[in-house]
């Protein structure tokens, strides 16, 4: 007999609805009985893992889930409880994960602030009921994307606005040096030394060794620090290491300066801040055929 699944357990659990938090007397005077309880101990398999860390239910409140259980098991058909009880679930599922999710990704590790939970619910109860809505549920999806757009710039900027003008003014510098060459829109360079080797196409695998650092001097990432040479193809990496690589004949050594458009944008990577110019020593080893 194949396994019910924890998921489908849970839902179980959640999703029905009426009568008290005690457990139940075990009383295994037949064999259904006795089948009875071993299915249900069976079937518990994982599931209070599954409930605290997919469900975040804290165990000091197992007598209110052993109540819900209870509720939602002796419910049997009746639908108006069922469908309060799905009502319960997904909107926590809203307050746990989506709202959670969408705060995050609008403002960070701020908690103070957050989307409004009111106009959040009645625009999804409006979606939901397909009645009293204020715009297209088309209409909705791109305001929404435009205004997460707009707003995530907005706390962006608030945040990181000193350190993007402040890379851009260092490129802008950079780029009036003597011995500063312009590779491509974004991208400047300097000759360590000139190699006389193989220029390498986008699709070619390349050898590289290499130190990354921030116009604050923070190194970032070093190969000659791990003591091995990148195995890459050129096409795999930041569109600024695309543009140098394939413009370095084999045996150069250069001073990279790329910016934030063709490295990593507005994204964090590791000890990269968003709108970041990154500074690389780049020496083409090879090309690996």
């Amino acid at each position: 007999m194949k396994k019910l699944s924890i998921v489908f357990a849970a839902i179980l659990a959640a999703a029905m609805a009426g009568c008290g938090n005690s457990t139940p007397k075990a009383n295994l005077k037949s064999d259904i009985d006795t089948l009875s309880y071993a299915l249900g101990m069976a079937q518990s398999t994982g599931l209070k893992g599954y409930l605290t860390y997919r469900l975040g239910v804290d165990t000091t409140y197992m007598d209110e889930f052993i109540k819900g259980l209870n509720d939602g098991a002796n419910a049997g058909d009746d639908k108006k409880k069922t469908a309060y009880y799905a009502g319960l679930q997904i909107g926590q599922q809203v307050s746990q994960q989506l709202v959670k999710g969408v705060n995050y990704e609008l403002f960070g590790e701020d908690s103070t602030q957050t989307i409004s939970m009111k106009n959040f619910l009645a625009g999804f109860i409006s979606g939901t009921t397909e009645k009293g809505g204020l715009m297209t549920r088309e209409e909705a999806q791109d305001l929404a994307q435009q205004k997460m757009t707009e707003i995530k710039r907005e706390q962006m900027e608030k945040q990181y606005g000193d350190w993007r003008r402040e890379n851009e003014a260092f490129l802008e510098n950079i780029a009036k040096q003597e011995g500063v060459r312009q590779l491509s829109d974004g991208v400047y360079y300097s000759i360590i030394t000139e190699g006389t080797g193989e220029i390498p196409s986008d699709t070619c695998k390349v050898e590289v060794d290499y130190e990354g650092k921030l116009i604050n001097d923070t190194v970032f990432d070093s190969s000659y620090k791990r003591g091995e040479s990148m195995k890459v193809r050129c096409n795999q990496l930041i569109s600024g290491w695309t543009d140098a690589l394939t413009h370095m004949p084999v045996g150069s050594k250069w001073t990279v300066y790329i910016s934030a458009d063709k490295g990593y944008g507005e994204r964090e990577a590791g000890d990269i801040k968003p709108f970041s110019t990154l500074i690389f020593t780049m020496e083409l080893k090879g090309i690996i055929r």
